[in-house]
């Protein structure tokens, strides 16, 4: 199975009510996203994630709870944080909350676990073409 991008579910809701309430919970200690903690510092993406996200070899696109692809959210039963494979065969999941939040926030770590599922599930990164024939 080739693997053809990754992608990120937030345990967050997309609408400005959803983002201002995870924003003030998580400040407050009451709301927690290991993906957001992640990807994002108090305000906007972290410049370490958007350099990451550029050297990865396949898209990875994020996505709220409320506005997750529908394949994505019965491939995960509506699990979130959640990291998961879009292949040639379908969604595979690759990390759930339990592996994020042993991210502890760090990039490096989170990429990390995203190569061993990838591996561990028998996908194939895309290899770059050749060129022109």
């Amino acid at each position: 199975m080739k693997l053809l991008r990754l992608i990120g579910v937030y345990d967050a809701d997309g609408t400005l009510r959803g983002e201002l309430a995870y924003w003030v919970g998580a400040r407050l200690g009451r709301t927690h996203c290991s993906l957001c903690e992640i990807t994002h510092g108090l305000v906007r993406e972290r410049s370490d994630w958007k350099s990451c996200k550029e050297g990865i070899a396949v898209p990875f696109d994020t996505y709220h709870r409320n506005d997750q692809p529908s394949s994505v959210r019965s491939a995960t039963g509506d699990t979130a944080p959640v990291v998961v494979a879009e292949t040639t065969s379908g969604i595979t999941v690759l990390l759930g909350p339990t592996e994020l939040d042993s991210c502890a926030g760090s990039v490096d770590l989170l990429v990390e676990l995203i190569e061993a599922a990838v591996l561990e599930k028998g996908l194939e990164w895309p290899t770059p073409e050749s060129g022109g024939s």
